[in-house]
């Protein structure tokens, strides 16, 4: 039998988890993603000027090599948060992917940013 990591969803690709045995890890730890977040994060001009801040929900997949793939918001705040956050969280360095029987597999992540108007 095929082990479960190999195993393909509907559509052809691979099932993605969202519970692993290894979870999946920016490069550091979390500590060093909240930095990544906080020197990357750009506060748009029209959220500025909107008084607009708070948190936008995103999902992403951290694919077998590290790599994210399909960041999309869950919870939005406001257009331009929203785009910002997928803009920072796409270019994010590759994560430590997720395990599950000691193999890479395709993790699903959510992941709360940030928005303060200082």
């Amino acid at each position: 039998p095929v082990p479960p990591a190999a195993e393909p969803a509907p559509g052809g690709e691979e099932k993605i988890y969202t519970l692993t045995e290894e979870l999946a890890e920016f490069p550091g730890g979390q500590g060093a993603m909240m930095a990544y977040l906080g020197k990357h994060l750009q506060y748009p001009e029209d959220a500025r000027e909107a008084k607009k801040q708070g948190t936008v929900y995103l999902t992403f997949v951290v694919n077998k090599d590290g790599k994210i793939v399909e960041a999309r918001v869950l919870r939005g705040l406001y257009p331009s948060l929203d785009q910002e956050a997928i803009r920072v969280v796409s270019s994010m360095p590759n994560w430590k992917p997720g395990k599950q029987g000691g193999k890479a597999v395709r993790t699903q992540f959510n992941l709360p940013v940030k928005f303060l108007l200082k």
